[in-house]
Formats: C-alpha cells, structure tokens, sequence
C-alpha cells in the first residue's frame, strides 16, 4: 500500500470503520443509566455518542470537575505562541444541549461496580448500570520534585493547563546563550511523537528568537518512539548544533543548584549531571490515580487491562476504561481515543439493549485509526498514521502494517491540514 498523504487524509478524516448499530435500533423503554467519567477526547466523545445511539431509554451523566478541557492537541505550538492558548479550550455545553447529558461538576473517588454507585467527592453518589472511566493519565513521583512549589518550578506540561503556560513563560524568559533540558519518559506514554514534536518547537522558538541557546533531549528510550524519519531530519539537519539528542538518558532525580536546574541520568552504577536554565522534565507516566484506586490497573500495575471489543474491564464487571488510561497496547493520544469511545458506546448501547457484541460483521470490521500531525518548524508539519484492526485469533487490537505510514518530508501543505484534522477532530467530540 502506498500510504501518501492523500491516502493519510482520507483515513484521519474518519474515526472507526466499525459499523455503530446503537443509533438504527430502538433503545429499552427502561431508562438505563450510564455515566462517564472525564471530559476530555474519550470521556466527552462516549457521552456525546452513547446519548445519541441509545435515545430516550438511555441517561447520560458526564463526571469532570473542570468547566473547560484544555486540548493536548496543538498546545505545544503554545510554547512559541503559534497558538493562542484561549483557542485550545472547550466546555461541555452543546453536549448537554443537544444530546440532553447531565453534567456533573464533580470528581469521582469511589465505584461499586455491584452495586452500581459512584461516589463523588461531594459526597454524593451517581447509580449507573455502566460506568466509563476516561480519567487520562497520571505520573510516577520524581525525586527531588516532593512538593507542589518544586513541581512548579519544572512543569511537565503533559497535561495540557496551567503547566502548558509556565513552560512557555520560562522559555520567553530565558537569556539568550541559555540551555533548555527535554525528557521523554520510557514508552507507553501519552502522544508518542509529542515530546519529539515539543523538541522541534522549542528548537524552532531558540532558533528563531535565542540563536544562542540549545535544547538537550534526555530520551530514556533506545530510540525515537515515532516518526524517526522526520524527527531525525530535523534533530540533525535543521537543529544542527542547537539540538543534542541523547537516547537511553532515563532522568532519576532532579536537584537544583541556586537558579539553575539538575537533570541526573543514570550512568551504570553512577549519574551524569545535565545542568540548565529551563528544565521541562515529563515524568514516567501511568493511569490516572483513579484508575489505581478503582483497582482496575492489571496491567503490569500501570494501565487497565480491558476487552477491545467493549473496553470493559478485565477485572470488573459493568466498568469500561477508554483513552490514555487503557492498557491495550493502543496509542495513547487523542485521535484514537476518539474512535475507542465510540467503539465503547456503540457496545455499552448494544449490552443494554442484550444485542450480542460480537456479531461477524462487527469483528471483521472493527477498525481504529491513530492519525496525527507534528509541527516541525513555525510553518510546517509532518504527519503519521497507523490503523489497528481486531484479531479475533488472539482477541487483540494489531495495526495493519500496511497502513502505518509518515509524511515524507515536512511542509507547510500539512501544517495548514493540521488546523483542519483538530478542528474536525474538536468538533466530533465536544460538539
């Protein structure tokens, strides 16, 4: 297959192959309950879908604390004031408006999938008969970053927020001659191109406006995680002399020497001091800490091990687990947890309603795609895609090498398709 960028368009444009029965048939006349927890690309997309093809017989709840998510997607072309941070924020409204889900301004603590409670922070409890849990992603603790006002002073801005703001105030207010130190975490973690994408950016930003000052890449895998071709371009063509890439560089601790900061890497039975001005440290990462507390993370203590042709939990009944929280070897990011939640929705209306999920025609054509753009420069971009398809031998998610592709060389044609892909993307989810 000759996967081009016209093939790759066409497959971004779409979320899932799979064939969504629950908006053809009725629903129960029994209102089932069914709440979700998280509002981001997962969460906000399942509420929004399960409302629509489950009807009147089918409630909606959607637990998330904030008023506004702010979208991963795009924010690090905040960093170099590409994108105005204002425009990556979305609230839940039209989708209480128009596919009538009842918002909860809460978080979630507790679940009894027996039962069927959830407990809330408040103090009040939701009932449902499904529960989908799309908290996103948490991080192992680092050493030497124990209190909220050290954590501050080295923002890993993974989670797109307040963070997303520091890192890029830190990087305008650096002195030209200044070092910048990025870390990558060991795979899986969120968005595997986005840290080798958040490295071209703030590259771009000191070539552009610190000619002087570097950036220092602490990569604690062996090699790039995605898009090698491109990135590899651009660490040693474009940033030549103001890029340093430095694979199986796993940070350990960090310290901090007056106004300076200590990225310590180890090195056999010693460690390798990395010293700088602005240190955007990306911890290891996990699920989110509800996700731990529920119990569901089995997967070698990191991740909810789920079913993938519901995304229910592997060690509880009634409990879905959808986005970056899930632990089937899919990507984590957002494109992709798009079509997983509405692969979810589509098997949470057909269970309420005891329609089977494992029909041959839903098999054969249950289908994700993981598509996303990565900006190289101010004014281009790169792309890669990857579908993955259901294996019924093995009962897993495998990507079809045959799809799996990367632009041939970044262009401003694709960074302007990028706005397009997200908005797309923003629109099916929070609209």
């Amino acid at each position: 297959m000759n996967f081009n960028r016209r093939t790759f368009l066409k497959a971004a444009s779409g979320a899932t192959a799979l064939p969504l029965l629950g908006h053809v048939r009725h629903a129960r006349a029994a209102t089932s309950r069914v709440v979700v927890v998280g509002g981001g690309f997962a969460g906000a997309t399942a509420a929004k879908y399960v409302a629509q093809w489950g009807g009147p017989g089918v409630s909606v709840s959607l637990v998330e604390p904030d008023a506004t998510h702010v979208s991963c997607i795009l924010s690090n072309l905040v960093l170099n004031d590409r994108v105005k941070y204002a425009a990556l924020g979305f609230n839940h409204s039209m989708l209480h408006q128009r596919y009538g889900v009842e918002l909860v301004r809460d978080r979630a603590v507790a679940a009894d999938p027996v039962a069927g409670k959830l407990d809330l922070a408040s103090g009040s409890t939701l009932a449902f008969d499904r529960l989908i849990v799309a908290p996103g992603i948490g991080f192992d603790p680092v050493p030497g970053l124990g209190t909220p006002a050290l954590q501050a002073m080295v923002p890993h801005a993974w989670i797109a927020g307040s963070q997303t703001l520091t890192l890029r105030d830190q990087l305008m207010k650096m002195a030209n001659g200044t070092t910048v130190i990025l870390t990558i975490p060991k795979a899986p973690y969120r968005c595997p191109p986005g840290p080798y994408e958040r490295a071209c950016v703030i590259a771009d930003y000191l070539k552009r406006k610190k000619p002087r000052s570097k950036i220092v890449v602490l990569d604690a895998n062996p090699v790039i995680q995605a898009e090698p071709s491109a990135f590899l371009n651009a660490f040693n063509v474009l940033y030549a002399g103001r890029l340093e890439y430095v694979p199986n560089a796993e940070v350990v601790r960090v310290s901090f020497e007056g106004s300076r900061r200590v990225a310590w890497v180890r090195n056999g039975a010693s460690e390798i001091a990395y010293r700088c001005d602005v240190l955007n440290h990306i911890p290891r990462n996990t699920a989110a800490p509800l996700v731990h507390h529920l119990g569901l993370a089995n997967v070698g203590g990191r991740w909810a091990g789920v079913d993938p042709l519901s995304f229910e939990s592997a060690v509880a009944p009634n409990i879905h687990v959808i986005g970056d929280a899930q632990g089937t070897g899919l990507p984590k990011a957002g494109h992709i947890a798009n079509c997983e939640a509405k692969v979810c929705a589509d098997a949470v209306v057909r269970m309420l309603n005891g329609w089977p999920i494992d029909e041959p025609a839903r098999l054969s054509s249950l289908v994700l795609n993981s598509a996303c753009y990565s900006p190289i420069t101010y004014t281009t971009a790169s792309w890669l895609n990857a579908v993955f398809a259901y294996d019924a031998g093995s009962g897993l998610m495998k990507r079809v090498d045959a799809s799996f592709g990367e632009a041939e060389r970044h262009s401003t044609k694709n960074f302007e398709q990028m706005f397009k892909w997200a908005e797309r993307l923003f629109d099916d989810t929070f609209a």
